[in-house]
């Protein structure tokens, strides 16, 4: 916590202190002693103001912090002690002097703490008590002289104490403040970098499912053209033509991430059509995929079937909703065709009064879940980006599988308002399977 010194305002009320001193010290010189001579009167005052504005100018303490050490000896202890002396003097030889003891002690106070401080109020008070007891002893022998010297020492303490303890308040109140400031910045910083994460998250999520889904069609698809050329050129041509067909596709999911960053096979369609068009391009290019990539097996070209069936009454979909499950769909038949060496899968999409269900069965050779993917395996990301989809909606993914016994992946997204969706909290679902 960096220091806290006086304000602007106790400030100027040292100044209104300085001119308090200057005009009481004008009255002491214009009222001297009757057995004094003027000169010496005016020596003293000018001995008085000299050594009190040496003071002001040399020891700064309303820039110190307020809650440093005070009443040191030196230098703050010996000006204030050679004050005292310089006014005991002016005292004897000006009747008028004895108004310069009230200033005196605020001064005190301010500069040798709540401490040293009273006590140096107090040799004041003797002193002043004692000058105008001695004054009026001929005429006066009550205790008045020496009543008002006491009652000007504890408006000074308590003025002071008070003060100061305002100053502090404030302080305190201010360093608050400034906690609060940087709190409120920390939070605003951990949020900013929650909203990155999670964009990066989702971008990813979208890349993964089309444009990295997408090269791998063109990929398998040129690799199928190139084995072709010169043994089948018809055959090749077509691949070609589904490879450009799929660049085309994977151009305009480009352009949408920049448009609105909604699923192009959800363009003017209802969810039901949009899977069927999955399914189809998913038929396509299985055809360019011989031999799958991570087992022995080979796949015969075409022999891919992918069904799509609904159950319930179908019907409108939050569009989150619609392009989470696309999107899921996308990504695992995309696993169906580079993994599981399949001939059949379904996608069957139920319509509950409450949620929305979404199966991706194949018949191909299964994995085991617990079984650690190889390092140097690509991807990893597929299951992780549909687990993902689905809890940020407030559902659940699981899967079925084993080998030699194909793959099951549920999905139960439940069905809520345009306006609930996206702000559903997610679930904490354990990931007990690998991602393929």
């Amino acid at each position: 916590m960096r220091a806290q010194t006086l304000p602007a305002v106790t400030r100027r009320l040292l100044v209104g202190l300085d001119v308090l001193v200057a005009g009481l010290l004008t009255v002491a010189v214009l009222r001297p002693a009757d057995s004094a001579r003027p000169w010496a009167t005016l020596l003293a005052a000018a001995a008085f103001a000299a050594l009190y504005a040496t003071g002001r100018a040399t020891i700064r303490v309303h820039e110190a912090p307020l809650d440093a050490g005070r009443g040191r000896w030196w230098p703050a202890g010996a000006w204030i002690a050679a004050l005292i002396v310089v006014w005991t003097i002016l005292l004897q030889v000006s009747d008028g002097a004895l108004w310069l003891a009230f200033p005196l002690m605020l001064l005190q106070m301010h500069v040798l703490g709540p401490r040293a401080g009273v006590l140096a109020v107090v040799v004041t008070t003797l002193v002043a008590a004692v000058d105008g007891m001695l004054q009026r002893a001929p005429t006066d022998t009550s205790i008045a002289p020496a009543l008002g010297p006491a009652v000007g020492a504890a408006v000074a303490v308590a003025v002071t104490l008070g003060l100061e303890a305002l100053v502090r308040e404030s302080q305190e109140r201010q360093r608050m403040l400034e906690e609060l400031a940087r709190a409120r910045d920390d939070v605003a910083a951990a949020e900013r970098e929650t909203a990155v994460a999670t964009e990066r998250e989702r971008l990813a999520r979208e890349i993964h499912d089309t444009l990295a889904q997408g090269y791998s069609a063109i990929e398998l698809l040129l690799r199928a053209a190139a084995r072709d050329v010169g043994h089948d050129d018809a055959r090749a041509h077509a691949y070609i033509d589904q490879a450009r067909s799929t660049a085309q596709e994977n151009l305009a999911e480009a352009r949408r991430f920049v448009r609105a960053l909604a699923p192009t096979d959800l363009d003017g369609a209802t969810l039901v059509a949009a899977l069927h068009r999955i399914a189809d391009r998913t038929q396509a290019a299985a055809v360019a995929a011989p031999v799958a990539d991570d087992g022995p097996g080979d796949t015969a070209p075409g022999s891919l079937v992918v069904r799509v069936q609904t159950s319930g009454e179908p019907r409108a979909l939050p569009l989150q909703v619609e392009a989470a499950l696309v999107r899921i769909a996308q990504s695992a038949l995309a696993n169906v065709v580079q993994h599981a060496a399949a001939r059949n899968a379904t996608l069957s999409l139920t319509f509950l009064s409450d949620e929305v269900i979404l199966d991706v069965v194949d018949d191909g050779r299964g994995f085991d879940p617990d079984r650690q993917p190889p390092p140097d395996r690509p991807g990893g990301f597929g299951l992780t980006a549909m687990r993902s989809r689905a809890r940020e909606l407030g559902g659940s993914l699981t899967i079925e599988t084993s080998p030699g016994d194909g793959t099951v992946v549920a999905v139960r997204i439940p069905d809520h308002d345009e306006d609930e969706t996206g702000q559903v909290p997610p679930t904490s679902a354990p990931q007990h399977q690998e991602d393929r």
